[in-house]
């Protein structure tokens, strides 16, 4: 089950219309934990569990160029690990303005590695790298809106 920005307003208004002072939701691919922090309103925390998707380059004669996405969404190095957005948002490759990046191309990173953020109706969700290995390339920008299916950055897995 995947819940959308409408389906995240939906349980913020009965959570406000309600009495309750805490909401913990559990999924396959995502924690959200909800309270009320008295007059100051509303604060949540989440976690989103989605595993990369190794992704093979299909092989150029069978390629159509009219049908080639670009970049963010282009098929990957055979062997290598695609990092996906968890949920669609604005990517960002840093914890805020000004900061120095999260990891940069050539970095080795771990499957816990976070990699970027990605912000969804002003909730900042981590981007975890999934795999073991080197950063070789970012293919969505510092600031980008990404779709669930957007490559974020490619990994090559260590031995």
């Amino acid at each position: 089950m995947d819940l959308t920005p409408d389906d995240v307003r939906d349980v913020v208004r009965a959570l406000d219309g309600s009495g309750l002072d805490e909401l913990h939701l559990e999924l396959a691919d995502l924690t959200l934990t909800v309270r009320r922090e008295g007059a100051a309103g509303w604060t949540a925390e989440q976690e989103v569990r989605r595993r990369p998707a190794v992704e093979r380059a299909e092989p150029a004669e069978t390629a159509d160029p009219a049908s080639t996405p670009g970049p963010a969404g282009a098929a990957v190095p055979e062997g290598t690990v695609a990092v996906h957005p968890p949920l669609l948002g604005t990517f960002y490759r840093a914890p805020q303005p000004g900061a120095p990046p999260y990891v940069e191309v050539g970095d080795e990173v771990d499957a816990e590695t976070v990699v970027g953020i990605v912000e969804t109706m002003k909730m900042m969700t981590p981007v975890h790298a999934g795999v073991r290995g080197t950063v070789t390339e970012f293919r969505t920008a510092n600031g980008e809106f990404a779709d669930t299916d957007a490559v974020l950055l490619v990994v090559e897995p260590a031995p």
